[in-house]
Order: structure tokens, then C-alpha cells, then sequence
């Protein structure tokens, strides 16, 4: 049973108001643009056979999961605006395939997370799809990225914060064992 959400539009004036506030200067222009991560898309699959990728110009924002190899897991996506204009994301191949429970993998520099595929229980492979960001034709960067506390498999909920995104993912052991995230902030230099 795969399930997908879609958010809403919220009011204009609230909408307004937050990409207002999120005003952040460029260095390289020294002109002011405005970056808005908006969770847009979540959906639920079955985490021991189903490959997901997020909806086309969308990032991976979240994942959370319940339970082992046999319950689901739901991915949340995000578009990313700069100036009130979405980003273009160019998805990438599929990486190779690396055991589940020994996992560790970062995202080229500057790329984000859009996809994830595992089969199996934890000695089963996961793979992962990347995305080059592109605004205006010109490359969005990644930066100040950071790892995550340590959370149970079996039992997670894992959000990116203001204007985050996923950029790597690391797991040790089966669906009692630790799962890190890696993330990054959007930034456009100009």
C-alpha cells in the first residue's frame, strides 16, 4: 500500500511574509535573494523492496520508518525556490549498491539526496539517486554540511531544518541499529 500526500498552497500573505524573512544575502553579488525549502510531496513504501525518487525538481527533505525490513517507510520531498523561482534539479544515476547494515554514503559536493533503494533485510543493498541543483542555469551550492544524532532504525522520524536538505544517509546493524543523516544548506553564490 504505497500512499502519497500533497501539500497545500498556503495563504498569500503568509507566504509573503516567510519568504520575507528568509532574505539572505549572496556573497558573490552582494545582492539579496530570497531561499525557501517548501515540503511539498511525501510518500510511503515498503521498505524492503521499493525504490523511491522524489516527484522531478524535488529533493529528499525526511524519512522516517517504523519497525524492520517488512513495515514502511515514508519520504518527504521538497521544492527550493530562489527569488520566488524553483530550483531545477538534474537527477542522477543510481550508485552502486552497498550493504545495509555497514552503509555510509555522502552525496557528491553540492548535490542533494532524491532518491533511495533497498532490498532486503539489513544484509540486504541499498542504493541512492542524487540531483545537481541548477537556478537560472547557474549551480545552487550546498553548504555547512553536518551529521545528525544517531537514531533507532526501527523507530524515526528525521527532518531537515530551515532551508536543509538531505545529502547523505549512514546505518550500522539491523533495524535496532543507528541511523545518522548528513545535511546540507542552500545557498546560491551568485
Amino acid at each position: 500500500m504505497k500512499t502519497r500526500t500533497y501539500g497545500k498552497a498556503v495563504p498569500l500573505v503568509a507566504a509573503v511574509a516567510a519568504v520575507a524573512a528568509m532574505t539572505v544575502a549572496s556573497p558573490a553579488s552582494a545582492a539579496a535573494v530570497t531561499i525557501k525549502v517548501e515540503r511539498i510531496y511525501q510518500e510511503t513504501v515498503l521498505e524492503r523492496a521499493d525504490a523511491f525518487t522524489c516527484p522531478a525538481n524535488q529533493v529528499l527533505t525526511g524519512r522516517s520508518h517504523n519497525g524492520d525490513e517488512n513495515a514502511w517507510t515514508t519520504y518527504y520531498c521538497s521544492w527550493i525556490f530562489i527569488n520566488g523561482e524553483q530550483v531545477e534539479v538534474h537527477s542522477g544515476d543510481w550508485t552502486s549498491t552497498q550493504r545495509e547494515s555497514k552503509s555510509n554514503y555522502s552525496a557528491p559536493t553540492d548535490q542533494a539526496l532524491v532518491g533511495r533503494w533497498h532490498t532486503g533485510d539489513e544484509n540486504g543493498m541499498t542504493r541512492y539517486r542524487t540531483g545537481a541543483l541548477y537556478w537560472q542555469g547557474r549551480q545552487v551550492r550546498l553548504t555547512n554540511l553536518s551529521w545528525s544524532g544517531e537514531y533507532k532504525e526501527s523507530n524515526h522520524n528525521a527532518q531537515a531544518g530551515y532551508n536543509r536538505v538531505l545529502v547523505g544517509r549512514s546505518h550500522n546493524g539491523d533495524e535496532n541499529g543507528k541511523t545518522r543523516y548528513q545535511y546540507g544548506t542552500v545557498t546560491f553564490t551568485g
